[in-house]
């Protein structure tokens, strides 16, 4: 083999790395091989081997990981026995009189059953199926709804539970409550801005958004609220738990499943067959996230043993950046790369790399991984991948082409970079409700 230093082979291996992600290789199968490859460079086959049999294992026995398929499957149950349907139902009837009503209503609806979904995928695809279509008879702009939809579905990774906060706390040793509670005011924060730039557009430009002529009475109103408890019972038991001291992460993610069954129990709305089909959503969905997982603890091993963590810990600390800039240079990073990488490929990959810049700082890690879900939101709504876009190209069909989406994706971009520059410009926005304090000399 070539007689190179370690950190020219760590960085050769991540440019590989970012080779085979582009040509469109299984992510999962492209960490595993440059992974490995790289360790038996650096450290010889019966190394590599030993460690092979060891990380893999360590990992997929953390008892906090099995936090993701329950969670995954509360979801799917709350989707099939119809509680996102009833959360739409009122926040339509509530909200229909503001303009762009039915669109207002889509995106809280987005927000409410992230909360339960933990996926921004799984929100786009469930409201995409019942929103869209009824914006679209209503005659409001196409790309207005299909965009709505889309974007306010990246609310599932900030909206706690979310699958994306329970892998970043176990990468950085972080409380899984803690970021959960940090994740609510970012959360709601979000889709209130985004409500807002909905309300200013369609009033500015009535064309986008017709009202709606339906007269509902204070009773329908009020009866409708009575549809929804499910959800926030759900929420408020799997919470609650929690910050009661009641049950771990782990605990409450298998009290949500036993809620959100019952609640369908009592509702007449579970069956067999929802439960079966829940089940094998979920399971797909955890042994792709394995997958991953996997591959990304390898990534990390193999960094460590490069050395490219530390070299640019000592660029950071030798060329005086002050966190602005490295934030500011993280920022680009993940932006770009968001348009060709996955939300928990993009965070395992980048993770081992970016850890270390910011220890000379001495960054709060729950703050930073609030940050870091705005990021691949953001990931999840530009082109030319934009996985939350062509969930809801999937779910659409034919009707509206993916450059209208596209299209409508515009304005909430310009929302999250508000909702960014606030986080950044004021961390305890995410920090007061966990309890932590936290003030960064920002230059």
């Amino acid at each position: 083999m070539l007689d190179l230093a370690p950190t020219t082979i760590g960085l050769i291996g991540l440019g590989v790395l970012l080779l085979l992600i582009f040509a469109r290789f299984p992510i999962a199968l492209a960490l595993a091989l440059v992974s490995i490859v790289g360790l038996i460079w650096l450290v010889g086959l019966s190394s590599t081997l030993s460690l092979l049999e060891a990380m893999p294992y360590d990992f997929a026995s953390n008892w906090e990981l099995s936090a993701i398929p329950m969670f995954l499957l509360m979801g799917a149950i709350a989707f099939h026995s119809g509680m996102t349907a009833d959360l739409y139902a009122a926040a339509r009837v509530w909200l229909r009189g503001l303009p762009g009503g039915l669109a207002v209503a889509s995106n809280f609806a987005c927000a409410g059953f992230a909360a339960a979904s933990g996926s921004s995928v799984a929100t786009t695809v469930a409201m995409g199926r019942i929103a869209v279509p009824e914006m679209l008879r209503a005659g409001y702009d196409k790309s207005l709804a299909t965009g709505t939809v889309a974007c306010a579905g990246t609310l599932g990774s900030l909206i706690p539970p979310s699958v994306l906060m329970i892998i970043y706390a176990i990468f950085t040793q972080q409380s899984i409550g803690d970021l959960f509670l940090a994740g609510f005011v970012p959360g709601l924060l979000t889709a209130t801005v985004y409500a807002g730039m909905i309300v200013i557009r369609c009033k500015l430009n009535p064309s986008l958004a017709p009202m709606v002529d339906a007269h509902t009475t204070t009773r329908e109103k009020l009866a409708v609220l009575w549809r929804i408890w499910p959800l926030p019972a759900l929420i408020v038991g799997v919470i609650g738990s929690i910050y009661g001291g009641v049950a771990t992460p782990t605990e409450a993610a298998a009290l949500g499943v036993v809620l959100a069954t019952l609640i369908g129990i009592s509702r007449g709305q579970m069956s067999w067959r929802i439960l079966r089909d829940s089940i094998m959503e979920s399971l797909e969905a955890t042994a792709a996230i394995f997958f991953v997982s996997v591959g990304a603890v390898m990534l990390t091993r193999f960094m460590l043993f490069s050395g490219v963590p530390d070299v640019l810990a000592d660029l950071v600390r030798d060329y005086s950046i002050n966190l602005i800039m490295l934030l500011l240079i993280i920022s680009v990073i993940y932006l770009v790369l968001g348009c060709f990488l996955d939300p928990i490929g993009l965070i395992l990959i980048t993770l081992p790399v970016v850890l270390p810049a910011l220890e000379p700082f001495k960054v709060n890690l729950i703050w930073f991984g609030i940050l870091l879900v705005k990021y691949v939101e953001v990931g999840l709504m530009t082109p030319p991948v934009g996985m939350n876009i062509y969930a809801m190209k999937t779910v659409i069909g034919d009707q509206v082409p993916i450059e209208t989406i596209f299209r409508g994706v515009i304005w909430f971009l310009v929302c999250e970079a508000v909702v960014v520059a606030l986080l950044i410009a004021f961390p305890a926005i995410a920090l007061w409700l966990p309890g932590l304090s936290w003030t960064p000399k920002l230059f």
